[in-house]
């Protein structure tokens, strides 16, 4: 599944073609994806200029001057194709732009999804309300984990996959994230201190980055808007490493919970 290193690359890339680009067509090429297409979608966006393109969270969102924002997800499988050669059977969604550009939403599982929702009132879009903060901006602190944290028996990892607690983070990078702080993945929240909770936003960060800088990681199919696959699985410390040795020569481990593969070091995330 795409997660947020994904989704903000897929964002960066879709920039330079729409911004400041008007829409001049809109082909939805069946009727639903996880949910069915929004009926209005043609009538509210043909004409509009593009403003802005954002993220929250795993959502991509396109903002226009008619004051919606088309926000979509990209479920399991789903990625934007940038001007492709030819439609194939899993291009849904296709939006021509004046400039010339198509755009195609390729959902080959569709468990993706497009919504509208009025750009001024977008923190009351459903899935946003009760978000916790983004893991790149100021609010994610370690103040923040601790407060929320607070007299958790709940095991750290299950905590901030809670996207009540920290918006956008997959099991992936809590991971990897978890692994360079160098906290067990299984310990509880409440019983983390706070100069590792310091430790654990800085990792967070240090681990978004990084995957954003190469484009992700090429999980199943995900690929950038421009074809190419992301490179990040190439850094993985833990995960997908059942086996293998970390960094320190001891033997990664992996177990499952909740159809989740949890992988870590035994001998370097022991507090």
């Amino acid at each position: 599944m795409p997660e947020l290193p994904e989704v903000e690359t897929t964002v960066r890339g879709l920039a330079p073609v729409l911004e400041g680009q008007r829409i001049a067509r809109i082909v939805t090429r069946r009727a639903d994806l996880r949910f069915p297409f929004p009926r209005d979608l043609g009538q509210r966006l043909v004409g509009a200029r593009v403003t802005r393109l954002g993220r929250r969270a795993k959502y991509g969102l396109i903002g226009t001057d008619r004051g919606d924002t088309l926000v979509f997800h990209l479920g399991m499988s789903g990625r934007w194709r940038v001007d492709p050669d030819m439609l194939g059977a899993h291009d849904h969604l296709v939006i021509e732009m004046g400039s010339g550009h198509t755009l195609a939403l390729n959902d080959p599982r569709r468990f993706g999804f497009v919504h509208l929702h009025a750009t001024d009132d977008l923190p009351a879009y459903p899935p946003f309300v009760a978000m916790g903060p983004e893991p790149l901006g100021t609010g994610l602190t370690a103040d923040h984990l601790l407060a929320r944290f607070e007299g958790r028996a709940a095991p750290v990892k299950a905590l901030l996959l809670d996207q009540r607690v920290v918006a956008g983070l997959g099991n992936i990078y809590v991971c990897e994230a978890l692994h360079t702080a160098r906290i067990a993945p299984n310990r509880a929240g409440g019983r983390i201190a706070l100069f590792r909770l310091e430790r654990l936003v800085e990792a967070i960060r240090t681990v978004l980055e990084a995957a954003i800088a190469v484009g992700g990681s090429s999980i199943r199919d995900y690929a950038r808007p421009d074809g190419e696959l992301g490179y990040f699985s190439k850094q993985w410390r833990v995960y997908g490493r059942e086996g293998e040795a970390c960094g320190c020569g001891t033997i990664v481990r992996r177990r499952v919970e909740g159809g989740r593969s949890t992988f870590w070091c035994p001998a370097c995330q022991r507090g």
